[in-house]
């Protein structure tokens, strides 16, 4: 009977102490979800709200802003995600010499960008490629161009500026998760495969890749869920327009626009969100699956 009773006080003080960490879970998270949901399924326009069935799912197939908004994201995560994971790996195997001078400045000149308040990186930014900022002057003075880019006022070239400050921004954030796992590799494995004569590019493929396979994965899978969710660097470089023509429309402005800036849509807002969510959910899918595949091969 005394120790049922101590079991009964150490369960209520267990539950006493994770009661408010699942009280704010569930407000802030669990509760958004469930009610996003089911909001996925109401249409019409502010409060003024029905249910409506798969009306909303049905709307996004014809829905030519959306279309384009999904191939503008589909467009980032396929360019830059690979080139923000390959970056990040580069600039790790060449900061892991121990014979480079200089390399903590690099190290923090690199990362110091994901470290940088939003607001002021996108503005440096921005002046930055602007008509007479100074990559413009740049290349035309290296005669690289004859007259200024609009960087933002062309659709080429606004994507590509997208991709070039995403990549500006979070590469530095991945390259200390690669930093970190090689200087956890025994070097006596390197120190091996040199006396035996494995060259340098061979004890990059052979011994640093799949040592690295669980955090290139992970980089992998943070890095396709941050694109697909991208929305600071569009909203502030393209001031929340996603222009020119819808070029850079990332499919969280959009939900944003629906929600905030037009004629409140909540209900088709909440069905482009989740759009997000299953898009997430199938491409973190495929790379576990590709990753697992290649472990056991």
């Amino acid at each position: 009977m005394a120790q049922a009773r101590l079991d009964r006080r150490e369960n209520i003080t267990g539950w006493a102490f994770i009661a408010p960490a699942l009280i704010l879970l569930g407000l802030f998270m669990i509760y958004p979800i469930v009610w996003s949901l089911w909001m996925s399924f109401q249409v019409g326009k502010g409060m003024n709200l029905s249910f409506g069935g798969f009306a909303n799912i049905l709307r996004l197939t014809k829905d030519p802003v959306f279309l384009r908004a999904l191939g503008n994201t589909f467009t980032f995560f396929i360019f830059q995600v690979p080139i923000m994971i390959v970056l990040a790996l580069l600039f790790a195997v060449a900061l892991n010499d121990s014979t480079l001078r200089f390399r903590g400045f690099f190290r923090t000149a690199i990362f110091l960008p994901c470290a940088t308040s939003l607001i002021a990186y996108s503005t440096v930014f921005k002046s930055m490629f602007a008509i007479d900022g100074v990559v413009n002057q740049t290349l035309m003075q290296l005669h690289l161009i004859n007259g200024p880019i609009s960087w933002l006022g062309d659709p080429f070239w606004a994507k590509v500026l997208i991709i070039m400050a995403i990549t500006w921004r979070w590469t530095g954030y991945n390259m200390i998760f690669y930093l970190a796992a090689l200087q956890n590799i025994d070097r006596s494995i390197y120190e091996a495969a040199r006396i035996d004569g494995v060259p340098a590019w061979a004890r990059f493929r052979y011994i640093t890749i799949p040592m690295l396979k669980p955090v290139i994965l992970f980089t992998t899978v943070i890095s396709t869920i941050g694109t697909l969710q991208l929305f600071d660097e569009v909203a502030n470089l393209t001031a929340g327009t996603g222009g020119p023509s819808d070029s850079t429309l990332t499919l969280s402005l959009y939900i944003y626009n629906l929600t905030f800036k037009f004629m409140p849509s909540f209900g088709y807002s909440a069905t482009v969100s989740w759009v997000i969510v299953v898009l997430v959910g199938i491409l973190s899918l495929i790379q576990f699956i590709i990753a697992r595949d290649r472990r056991a091969a």
